[in-house]
């Protein structure tokens, strides 16, 4: 199986590429392409390294922020759903979609329902629980921000990359996997109160299981 490895920064995926430099999966023909933070520089990252490489599977393996205060920091998920929440407007104290004011049609490909789905497979090729993102192209810190985005999408996780994968796997048609690590909790500014480095340890480890698991 050829396989791309997707992360926004290689101290992500650091002892991942450390372990492909020992053959730990010489049963896969594993690339791992480094994006670049947000979705601009993925979107494009990824749709030129398709052209390339022409992969059989993708996964993204990255930090993010977790919206459940009750989720221990480290935690590792799979995103199901996606969606680019600052794609939006506020309007009369609510948020409004792209979709709500009707300038995109809620079911146009690849969206459903306004969301950006992963039927693949190969989802069931781990245990991991399966939750919903938000891609945004500002962090969100503000509590009213906060509040409009778990009222709109009530996400698990948020990224800056996320929705670029599911929305350039969706319209390629290559089966993909989006591994989540929850570093801190949304709105938290006070790196001291994030765990990075266990966060990274269990995203790594998840990374090697779920390969392992192709096998």
């Amino acid at each position: 199986m050829k396989i791309l490895v997707v992360a926004a920064t290689s101290i992500e995926v650091n002892f991942f590429i450390n372990q492909l430099k020992v053959n730990a999966f010489t049963s896969h023909q594993i690339d791992v392409l480094i994006s670049g933070i947000g979705l601009t520089a993925t979107t494009y990252s990824l749709q030129k390294q398709i052209s390339i490489s022409k992969p059989d599977l993708i996964i993204q393996a990255g930090v993010g922020g977790c919206f459940d205060k009750t989720i221990k920091l480290g935690q590792v998920f799979v995103v199901k759903k996606e969606t680019i929440a600052d794609q939006s407007v506020v309007e009369l104290n609510s948020l409004k979609t792209l979709f709500d004011l009707k300038l995109v049609p809620q079911n146009q490909h690849p969206y459903k329902n306004g969301w950006l789905i992963n039927q693949s497979e190969v989802l069931k090729k781990t245990k991991l629980k399966k939750v919903t993102g938000i891609s945004v192209n500002e962090i969100t810190t503000a509590k009213l921000k906060v509040k409009f985005y778990q009222e709109a999408f009530c996400p698990m996780v948020e990224s800056m990359e996320g929705a670029a994968l599911h929305y350039v796997c969706l319209k390629e048609n290559i089966p993909f996997i989006q591994l989540r690590s929850v570093s801190n909790y949304i709105a938290e500014r006070n790196k001291k109160n994030w765990n990075m480095k266990e966060s990274i340890i269990n995203l790594n480890n998840e990374l090697c299981r779920l390969i392992t698991q192709l096998s």
